[in-house]
């Protein structure tokens, strides 16, 4: 996600925004962390950006692409505009956690055993599933001066060794047996996690699915049974279950609305943010065994004028999927979908053989035809094998870019119902 695998919480602070063009979008005001008891680490969630107009809003820590000295730059210019409201289980580091008074018990720190200390700073480190932790806490004695300084000198801890560390006051329902099957499921990918909810009784799948923080148990519901994510949602508070679908793929956002009521759809969609609920809106308005039913509207889209190195640095996000990384999609203005007019693709592997300060314009291939939004299943099907393709471009009658379909789309509507279930014989039904 960010070119660096380890910041300091306090030097985010004021750090300038920016969306994927280079556009201001605001500044850090706060990190958002979760809390949590026992041995898990805090996760971090977000940021709170203070836009020009003094509104503050939240932003996931997964649409952070780098981190700058001078700026953070996001993998979209499209964020929700919903006024950040902390909830029960966040923590704000910056407003709550640093300059509250802790004690350390590490063995290595003897002579700290027993001393007040202030917290300084914390530090943030990415891990291999791509989130971030609070891996270490800054402390500083307090009421100790140095005989060269005025103040003591810092120390950096494990945060496991940090006692009384600042938190907001945890959910009812993240009690000690739900924390068990939280720290299970830390390092555990997003399938998985649906997969051993799903074999759960209803209360204790629901207690735990509401534990988890907004983007995660976005990433899991995409992965749920059907029954199960509707259920989840059905159970949910209605503001929470908004922010949920915002959180979400649209594609998958849209699946999901497309299984509940109209009436229920459209007042989730009503109370989601307009620049996250236009997507999903859009998708809806498809045959989900359609390729406008299948096709995600938020492939990687670049002008004929992008570079070969920026071409490959889109692609490099780590938010896109292996299939949607796989090729890139050339448009004239502009390229948010429905883009302008659509130009061709360039195969992934044609950009590695490119010079990298060429521009994309020179390699497109405007051989593969596009497919139609109203395009079925099995003409879908037939054309991914006969181009040996994994992500396709879908374009309107007016040759506008509407979005792409990705292979494991087509494989979820392909495989039978229930697919998701594990069959103890052969692994899966």
């Amino acid at each position: 996600m960010a070119a660096v695998g380890r910041v300091f919480a306090a030097r985010l602070a004021g750090l300038v925004v920016l969306g994927p063009d280079g556009e201001s979008i605001g500044r850090i005001r706060d990190v958002v962390i979760t809390s949590r008891s026992g041995h898990s680490q805090s996760r971090v969630l977000g940021l709170v950006v203070e836009l020009a107009t003094r509104r503050r809003i939240f932003v996931p820590m997964l649409r952070v692409t780098s981190i700058e000295p001078s700026a953070i730059t996001l993998t979209t210019g499209n964020v929700s505009l919903r006024r950040f409201a902390q909830r029960s289980g966040e923590v704000l580091a910056l407003a709550q956690v640093i300059d509250s008074r802790v004690r350390t018990d590490d063995p290595d720190l003897p002579q700290l055993a027993d001393v007040e200390c202030v917290v300084v700073d914390l530090a943030l480190e990415r891990t291999r599933t791509r989130d971030w932790v609070v891996s270490k806490v800054a402390l500083r004695p307090n009421g100790v001066r140095s005989r060269l300084t005025r103040r003591a000198a810092v120390t950096i801890v494990e945060w496991q060794h940090v006692l009384g560390l600042a938190s907001a006051d945890p959910d009812r329902r993240t009690a000690a047996g739900v924390n068990v099957f939280l720290e299970q499921f830390e390092d555990m990918r997003p399938p998985d996690v649906a997969l051993a909810l799903h074999e759960l009784p209803p209360e204790r799948r629901l207690e735990i699915a509401f534990a988890l923080d907004d983007q995660r148990l976005a990433d899991v519901i995409q992965e749920m049974h059907e029954d199960d994510r509707v259920d989840v949602l059905m159970h949910m508070d209605v503001d929470r279950a908004a922010d949920i679908l915002e959180a979400m793929d649209p594609d998958d956002a849209a699946d999901l609305l497309g299984e509940l009521p109209d009436a229920e759809a459209e007042a989730l969609l009503t109370l989601m943010d307009p620049v996250e609920s236009a997507p999903v809106r859009r998708l809806l308005e498809h045959s989900p065994d359609t390729a406008g039913g299948l096709m995600t509207p938020e492939p990687v889209v670049l002008t004929a004028s992008t570079t070969v190195a920026e071409a490959l640095a889109r692609a490099r996000n780590g938010d896109l999927t292996p299939a949607l990384a796989s090729m890139v999609f050339v448009v004239r203005p502009p390229t948010a979908t429905p883009t302008g007019r659509y130009i061709g693709c360039v195969h992934l592997q044609a950009l590695l053989r490119e010079p990298p300060a060429n521009l994309v314009g020179g390699i497109v291939d405007t051989t593969i035809t596009p497919l139609s939004p109203d395009e079925p299943l099995g003409l879908v099907t037939r054309y991914f094998a006969m181009y040996n393709l994994v992500c396709g471009p879908v374009v309107d009658s007016q040759n506008h870019l509407l979005g792409a379909v990705t292979v494991d789309d087509v494989l979820d509507h392909l495989l039978p119902d229930g697919w998701r279930d594990r069959d103890p014989e052969v692994g899966y039904v």
